[in-house]
């Protein structure tokens, strides 16, 4: 299960560390929507709800679609800038039908990783984009006929609505959080400069790895741990060929990829918590799902959760051989939820009670990564 962007021939120079501030707002506007996903937010987002003009709040409510299932590809650069305004400049100069097609690559798109024309100029995408909007309520399906009626006016609207957003709270939270993430943006730039990138893509974020051909082929790949299955190359957009990773400070648990064809690929990254413990990885939380799953392996953790036993005790206690219990505390080490320990002659089986405590949190963060 992974995102795998080839990197195959690209210059080091050619991956770029930067924050963004149009892809924080987009950050911002999704915790905004979607407050379960982000309860460490939860103070933010009630307070700054609460303050929002209705004017405002109804047209977020409009384009809401931009960022509450996932991100649009529009609101993740490939070039940052400095200030939002410089953004939305570069913004302005995509094309209607490129606009418009990045607009809605959202994450229910089947068609993704494939090249489709524009709904503005093709009826069976533009009907596919209707549909995909009207599913989510009659504002947002009014929002999708006027970006395919009136493109060029929608898009001034768009525009003005996150200008509003800047005056209304984003301001405030890139002049403090902007600081962080160009420091970040800074250590991972150095990091790649004096490690390279093997060393650089796990410090950025747990489930982002390098992988390098063993066959001498000479391929080299970056591996995003992530259930959505995506490939893409560094060399996806001719004129423009690298990878962009922006830091955020509002985007945990999502670690997002804009990989759409023709696009250079972009990842969005959580800067991390210092008070977040690391999340386990997706093959390693599936491991322990599944180790769970037998109900003899459930019993057998009803009573290690109470404290330490033995093999021969399990045994007694549930009528079964040792070798059967043998083989049920195998499988839940090799899951890691069991802590062992000598005592003389004795082993000594307990059940891991933070990692099994984790283990939901673990499976919501990868399944929102």
């Amino acid at each position: 299960m992974a995102n795998v962007i080839d990197i195959t021939g690209l210059p080091p120079e050619r991956i770029v560390f930067a924050p963004s501030p149009l892809a924080e707002l987009g950050a911002a506007l999704h915790a905004l929507s979607e407050p379960g996903h982000h309860p460490g937010l939860h103070g933010w987002v009630t307070a700054t709800n609460a303050a929002l003009k209705t004017d405002l709040a109804d047209r977020l409510c409009e384009a809401d679609f931009l960022w509450r299932s996932s991100r649009s590809d529009i609101l993740l650069p490939a070039h940052p800038a400095s200030t939002l305004a410089e953004e939305l400049d570069e913004l302005d100069k995509i094309d209607d039908e490129r606009f418009v097609a990045a607009a809605f690559e959202i994450s229910c798109s089947a068609t993704y990783t494939r090249a489709t024309p524009s709904p503005l100029v093709d009826a069976e995408e533009r009907a596919r984009v209707r549909e995909m909007a009207a599913a989510r309520g009659p504002r947002q399906a009014a929002f999708t006929d006027r970006m395919l009626t009136d493109p060029d006016g929608l898009r001034v609207w768009l525009r003005r609505l996150l200008e509003d957003c800047e005056d209304a709270f984003f301001g405030d939270i890139w002049r403090r959080v902007g600081i962080q993430l160009a420091a970040d943006a800074r250590h991972k730039t150095e990091l790649l400069r004096r490690k390279g990138l093997a060393e650089t893509l796990p410090a950025t974020s747990i489930a982002l790895s390098l992988d390098e051909a063993q066959d001498g082929s000479g391929g080299v790949r970056i591996m995003v741990d992530k259930l959505a299955r995506g490939r893409t190359t560094a060399f996806a957009s001719p004129g423009d060929p690298g990878v962009t990773f922006l830091p955020t400070s509002f985007g945990w648990p999502h670690l997002l990829v804009s990989h759409a064809p023709g696009w250079r690929p972009v990842l969005q990254y959580p800067v991390a918590s210092p008070e977040l413990p690391a999340p386990a990885t997706l093959e390693l939380t599936q491991q322990r799902l599944e180790a769970l799953g037998h109900p003899m392996r459930m019993r057998l953790c009803r009573t290690l959760a109470r404290g330490p036993h033995t093999t021969g005790e399990l045994a007694n206690a549930y009528g079964i051989t040792s070798p059967e219990v043998s083989r049920h505390i195998t499988t839940l080490k090799k899951a890691g939820l069991i802590q062992t320990r000598r005592r003389g002659r004795y082993v000594l089986h307990q059940l891991d009670l933070q990692v099994v405590a984790r283990l939901g949190s673990d499976f919501l963060e990868g399944v929102l990564r």
